[in-house]
């Protein structure tokens, strides 16, 4: 199984509404739309260890069976519209955006 992790940074406290709303209503379901992925794993963090500040907002786990399934929907419109919601949604709530990807092990 191949996975991509996406990190996002926590928007301002007056966009978070805004930003849930778009995520799950626009963003979550383009993700989910890629036709050869697997699953979609979302974590909304609340505190980091022992009551620490967290270090990000909200995670995404994408898996794909291969690497060669994740490269094609590299190619795939799903993709182009799932990429273009993330660069519009990191100009509109000021966020960023970053990603990794592994393998389960």
């Amino acid at each position: 199984m191949l996975k991509l992790v996406a990190v996002w940074s926590p928007p301002k406290p007056e966009d978070r509404d805004a930003f849930e709303t778009a995520y799950a209503n626009v963003h979550a379901p383009l993700a989910r739309a890629l036709p050869n992925l697997t699953s979609l794993d979302t974590i909304l963090v609340s505190e980091g260890l022992e009551g620490a500040p967290a270090d990000a907002y909200r995670f995404a786990i994408m898996t794909w069976p291969d690497k060669a399934a994740m490269e094609r929907d590299e190619h795939t419109a799903e993709w182009t519209a799932l990429r273009t919601d993330a660069g519009q949604m990191i100009e509109r709530f000021g966020v960023t955006l970053t990603s990794s990807i592994g393998h389960e092990g």
